[in-house]
Formats: C-alpha cells, sequence, structure tokens
C-alpha cells in the first residue's frame, strides 16, 4: 500500500491519540520498562498541538489510516506533548539557534518501512525552507538509531525524571544542514 506524508491538521489529534500510545508502547517496549513507559505517555510522549497549528507536523497515510507522524519546529520546546512542563513557545533565531525535531511515531505493523526517513527529509527540508541551518533532537533509545542514519551526532545522554518517580534514559542530538 502506498504511504503518502502531508502536514497535519487538527482533525488528525484522534487518530495521534491512539497511534503514540500504541507506537511507545510496543516500540519503546523494547528498551525501557513499563513504569518508565506510562510515566513518559501524556508528557514527554503525546500530542503538541503547537506544532500542528504552526504547520510543521506531518503524518503518514496509508489509505484511510495515519500509520506514522513527525515534525519540526521553529519553538523552544525540544521535546513532549501539549501536558510537558518544559513548554516554551518563544521563536527561535534561525541564524544562531537550531530547529527542534520532534515527537517521531511509528505504527509497530508499520516499522522499518522507511516512513521516519520520509518524514524526516520533509522536516529537513521545510526547516532550511524556514532559514535553518542546525537541527537539534531529543532521541529516545529506540529512535537514535534513526537519527544517527540521517547524519545527527549525540551531544549529551540524559536522564529525564518523570511524573511517576521513574526516569528515562534519552540523547541530545545535533545536526548541521549542509
Amino acid at each position: 500500500m502506498q504511504v503518502t506524508i502531508r502536514k497535519a491538521t487538527l482533525g488528525d489529534i484522534p487518530a495521534l491519540r491512539i497511534l503514540i500510545p500504541e507506537s511507545v508502547r510496543t516500540l519503546l517496549g523494547r528498551y525501557h520498562t513499563p513504569e518508565q513507559i506510562e510515566g513518559a505517555l501524556g508528557t514527554v510522549f503525546g500530542v503538541d498541538t503547537r506544532l500542528i497549528q504552526d504547520g510543521t507536523y506531518f503524518v503518514a497515510e496509508a489509505g484511510p489510516d495515519i500509520v506514522g507522524c513527525g515534525g519540526w519546529s521553529r519553538r523552544r520546546t525540544p521535546f513532549g506533548s501539549d501536558n510537558a512542563p518544559n513548554k516554551d513557545d518563544a521563536l527561535l533565531d534561525p541564524s544562531v539557534e537550531p530547529a527542534r525535531i520532534r515527537a517521531f511515531f511509528v505504527h509497530p505493523t508499520w516499522e522499518r518501512r522507511g516512513i521516519g526517513s520520509r518524514i524526516m527529509k520533509a522536516c529537513e527540508s521545510a526547516a532550511r525552507a524556514d532559514g535553518f541551518t542546525r537541527l537539534e533532537l531529543t532521541a529516545t533509545l529506540a529512535g537514535e538509531l534513526l537519527y544517527r542514519r540521517h547524519a545527527f551526532t549525540a551531544v549529551e545522554h540524559l536522564e529525564l525524571p518523570l511524573s511517576n518517580g521513574a526516569t528515562i534514559s534519552v540523547i541530545r542530538m545535533s545536526k548541521d544542514l549542509a
């Protein structure tokens, strides 16, 4: 089945609220405990409506189904959902700051089919067109390989505290847009 990439709309939010937890529980479950996953859902992992409103979030569709999503941002927030405690909607300065790559999720039955790579290419192209020369992201252990394939390098390894007292390992990564 053919997969198409398009900008997300507010009407996609109900489908994204189903896709994201399913992706996280299945694909990240290989790397993290159930306590870590449940502590991260809803804050670290979830829908960020601002990305959709800004027109910087993409969905991958196979027929009528959304099978993947991800985006980029010209805002300071590095990661997280609408409920993230670290929200900062201030705009970045593309001449000196990197755009943020944000919130990539793929339906478990669609993993390893190039969906993340296609969304990444759309994000890189859009960020470049918006004047950004660098990208930065916060990767999960499950996403690190995808980002390395797209020439991102690790900058810092972090343990994020979660609302339930657990922590989750993430990697801050960056890339120059040549």
